[in-house]
Formats: structure tokens, sequence, C-alpha cells
């Protein structure tokens, strides 16, 4: 791991666990959670938030007017809007998507959930995601937070991983290790 990456990664923890700790002291860490899940997603969905948040030469006066418009708009907690002030003035605000994952990630754990990705070559319904949710609970006799992602390129099959066990029946995969075997004769 490089110095910098090392570095943003101890970062992002040590804010993340600051915002948690702040946000139990006050009893809003459920409210948090789910705000920095909306936030995570409009960095997801929007290249504009992506690159206003990636580019350093943005004055700190033009972020608090952005981040003073999404928590408007989203209805943010005090505390969250504080601590989003927090990182402009810090020039931490870069780190934003990697602190709010990993405050989500020390919200799942704390509540003793392991984390799973269930990536489908077709777009399963609510119930199917939470027919597999509750059956990987039942295996791994532990609360599942699953994350969901459809992906065509699959061809067909699942991918689930859950911790460092991984499953890969996908005919993606099947083909790829066909083409492996094929190419090592």
């Amino acid at each position: 791991m490089s110095k910098n990456n090392s570095f943003s990664v101890t970062t992002a923890s040590r804010y993340s666990l600051a915002l948690y700790e702040l946000a139990k002291e006050d009893n809003v860490i459920d409210e948090i959670e789910n705000q920095s899940i909306s936030i995570l997603k409009l960095i997801e969905d929007s290249e504009d938030f992506k690159s206003l948040i990636k580019d350093p030469t943005n004055s700190i006066n033009d972020l608090q007017n952005v981040i003073s418009k999404i928590s408007n708009i989203y209805k943010l907690n005090m505390l969250l809007s504080k601590f989003l002030g927090f990182l402009i003035l810090k020039r931490r605000f870069f780190y934003l998507k990697s602190i709010l994952k990993d405050f989500v990630d020390t919200c799942s754990k704390k509540r003793g959930e392991v984390k799973a990705e269930l990536i489908s070559s077709k777009e399963l319904s609510d119930d199917q995601v939470s027919k597999i949710k509750n059956e990987l609970a039942e295996n791994f006799s532990k609360k599942i937070k699953l994350d969901y992602k459809y992906d065509k390129s699959l061809i067909g099959g699942l991918i689930i991983q859950v911790g460092s066990i991984m499953v890969d029946t996908s005919i993606k995969n099947k083909l790829q290790q066909i083409e492996n075997t094929m190419i090592e004769a």
C-alpha cells in the first residue's frame, strides 16, 4: 500500500469514527447513516458533484455554498451539515466518499451485520433479493447487510461475496475459465 493511500484510509477512518461517536452522543446514528447513504448515492449519480469533490481548486466558499444547498434539499441533520462544513474547512472534503462509506460500514459493524455483495446477470425483484439475504443470514448465522448490483455483462448466473467467501456462478466466469484452459493447452 502506498504511503498516500494509507494516509487517506487512515484519515477517512478517523473522521468517520469521529462522526459515529458524535452521532451516537446525539442519538441520531440511524438518521445520519441514512443521510450518508443518500449523499453517497448523489456522489455516484452526479458527475458534477463528483468533480466538485475531487477538484482541489474549488474555494472553501463555493464548497460551503454547495453543501448548504444540499443540506436544504436533503434536509440534513445539523450535525452532518456541520461535519461536512468541517471537512471543507480542514481541506478533507476530497475524502468525503471514503469517510461516508467507512461511517456506513462502522454503523453496520456496530449492529453486528456482515457485509455481503450480490451481483446478478438479470435484474432481481426486491422479494428475490430479500430471499437471498435471508438465506445468507441463515447460512452464516449473522445479520447480513446486502449490497445488490445488476450487471448484464455476467451473461447469466450471479456472484455472491460474504466477507472473504466468494461464489461465482456467472457464465462470464465460466467462459473465462474455458479461455484460460485453452490458452494454457
